[in-house]
């Protein structure tokens, strides 16, 4: 609790919530020590895994399309098989307000999880029924409450879509025409009134990630052409290319402190 702070400049205190990261796993094998109620289940993550990169790659590959490049231009830039990435599995836990975990709260000061974008090219978000939180910015600087399951669909199927967003390289890589999403997670009203007890939620996330050495430039896209709002120190125009490493490595010195070659 409280180790990781998505937004410093924010933020009184880190973020109401415990989280466990996997990196990439090889050869179906977790290439860190795992605790030892999921060792059972390391093949069941493995597989998880590969789908969710399955599942990213398909998207890459239609946004691709999307912008009139060649269809595979996001994939290879995502080829696990050709060198480390900063690929992330991670397992969340939100406690409720009710939680003995979440004594010390204040209204005023604490989050579950502060205002920031991913940091990557695309996220996949895995949710449970009746466990809200999440918060969008919207452009008018506001926040809106995104919800479990779009209003038309059937609460009958078994799991809740997946949410996509989209990260802080596929910005880059656009030149701002593909949005960061900046989002969230709050304790609901509901909750901090005392109206409702509300419940603990939990998620998943499969963060995307390309290849380390992967440099963030404008995708040779018309379209991106065409839209000319860089972000402000990357693209065509900044004095250095960035590449993933180096903006993954920037992100998490931000949230944990230290220097970004410490990240590296």
């Amino acid at each position: 609790m409280h180790v990781e702070t998505l937004d410093p400049n924010h933020q009184k205190r880190g973020d109401f919530k415990e989280a466990f990261n996997f990196g990439e796993f090889k050869n179906d094998k977790a290439q860190q020590p795992l605790p030892s109620s999921l060792v059972p289940h390391e093949a069941e993550i493995s597989r998880f895994m590969n789908l969710c990169r399955k599942t990213c790659d398909r998207i890459l590959t239609l946004l691709a399309l999307g912008l009139g490049i060649p269809s595979d231009w996001f994939t290879t830039r995502h080829d696990s098989s050709k060198g480390p990435s900063g690929v992330t599995f991670r397992f969340l836990y939100y406690p409720s307000i009710q939680s003995p975990s979440t004594s010390t709260f204040q209204q005023n000061i604490d989050v579950r999880a502060g205002a920031h974008s991913d940091y990557g090219s695309i996220t996949l978000l895995f949710q449970r029924d009746g466990q809200p939180g999440l918060e969008i910015q919207t452009p008018t600087g506001g926040w809106a409450p995104v919800p479990i399951r779009p209003q038309q669909e059937s609460t009958t199927t078994s799991f809740p879509p997946i949410l996509v967003n989209i990260g802080d390289l596929l910005s880059y890589w656009t030149n701002g025409l593909l949005k960061s999403t900046v989002h969230r997670v709050v304790f609901p009203v509901e909750q901090q009134s005392g109206s409702s007890h509300g419940d603990d939620r939990y998620s998943m996330a499969y963060f995307c990630h390309p290849l380390d050495d992967t440099e963030l430039v404008p995708v040779p896209s018309k379209l991106v052409e065409q839209h000319r709002d860089a972000i402000a120190g990357y693209g065509p125009n900044a004095d250095k290319i960035m590449t993933a490493r180096d903006h993954l490595a920037s992100r998490l010195a931000a949230t944990y402190g230290g220097n970004p070659n410490e990240y590296k």
